[in-house]
């Protein structure tokens, strides 16, 4: 059995996800200490146990410790079986997350699966869903797998009830480069609100078409139905030819509109004036297929905490290990060693 601190590195609860998926692949069981040391309020939330249970109904798994604020949990895994499955998080914890936590077992599974999955879909603790349908799936299916996701209701933090429905088809994990991103094709900007007043999602695209000089066109308002909030995600896109990012901004009680567009932007540019294929958020969730993959590689901007704690746990159960190493023009190209 592999024994994780999961105080070491980032601190959080990719440490849990990652090691369950990776628990499932390998078949090797796994058990985690010190859960979410580093945040707030450590221990499993309740989108972590949703997760851990979603495994171990694909996985047949067991799993000790499985409790809503528990700080360590002991993973068996069985084996993974395809089919139809629905989970909910009960509360606005995110979908993608508990999505990362059993893609990559499905993936690998011999017939297809379907997933339907309730809860937050557009959260600030997680990349959204924008981000998880247009940035992170296209890079899966160019590896050899067919993926595809569907967002059929908002969910926003705090109320939730979000659903999204995901399709599977299964293929082996093929090594692919992605070191340029290619030519530019196309930027936007969408604020989205519900029930919440349109004037601060007007305040928030004003901030965009002004900073970033993007038209009506691009930058726009979309109003939402009432009983999809209250809500509110500010999402910038710049689109490549071979990559898409996204970067969201989240409304929150006590910042302005204008601080959240501000933040956004910030980001966005840091991105548009780099080279790199994938933004911080792209490289923490291609990390895991790559190595599954056994080989491949992506430039990215500075790697983030998150990364190399990803990194690390990655280690522990395969022979590879992620590396990045910083490139003349400022990138990093992650590679496997």
């Amino acid at each position: 059995m592999i024994i994780i601190d999961g105080s070491e590195g980032e601190g959080g609860g990719q440490v849990v996800r990652n090691a369950c998926a990776l628990s499932l692949v390998t078949g090797t069981p796994v058990r985690i200490e010190n859960v979410r040391a580093k945040r707030s309020k450590p221990g499993l939330m309740r989108q972590h146990v949703t997760a851990i249970e979603a495994a171990c109904v694909i996985g047949n798994a067991s799993c000790e410790g499985l409790l809503v604020g528990s700080s360590a949990l002991s993973f068996r895994p069985g084996k993974v079986v395809p089919g139809d499955y629905s989970f909910a998080v009960g509360t606005a914890g995110s979908t993608g997350l508990v999505l990362q936590t059993v893609l990559m077992p499905l993936l690998l599974a011999d017939k297809p699966s379907r997933l339907v999955l309730e809860g937050g879909t557009h959260n600030m603790q997680a990349p959204p869903f924008d981000f998880i349908a247009k940035s992170f799936l296209p890079v899966i299916n160019r590896m050899g797998p067919t993926v595809s996701a569907r967002l059929v209701r908002h969910g926003f933090y705090p109320r939730g009830g979000g659903r999204i429905e995901v399709d599977i088809t299964p293929a082996p994990l093929r090594p692919i480069h992605c070191v340029g991103r290619g030519a530019a094709i196309s930027v936007g900007a969408a604020a989205l609100v519900a029930g919440l007043p349109f004037a601060i999602a007007e305040r928030e695209i004003g901030k965009v078409r002004k900073e970033l000089n993007w038209s009506e066109r691009e930058a726009y308002v979309r109003e939402l139905p009432a009983d999809q909030g209250p809500g509110n995600v500010l999402l910038l896109e710049a689109a490549f030819e071979h990559v898409t990012e996204i970067v969201s901004g989240f409304g929150q009680l006590g910042v302005t509109a204008e601080q959240v567009a501000k933040r956004a932007i910030g980001r966005m540019r840091g991105y548009l004036e780099s080279d790199a294929f994938a933004g911080p958020y792209l490289a923490d969730q291609l990390l895991l297929p790559f190595a599954l993959a056994g080989g491949g590689s992506f430039t990215t901007v500075k790697p983030s905490q998150h990364s190399l704690t990803a990194a690390d746990v990655i280690a522990r159960f395969l022979d590879q290990r992620p590396a990045f190493e910083q490139q003349p023009g400022g990138t990093h190209l992650m590679t496997l060693r």
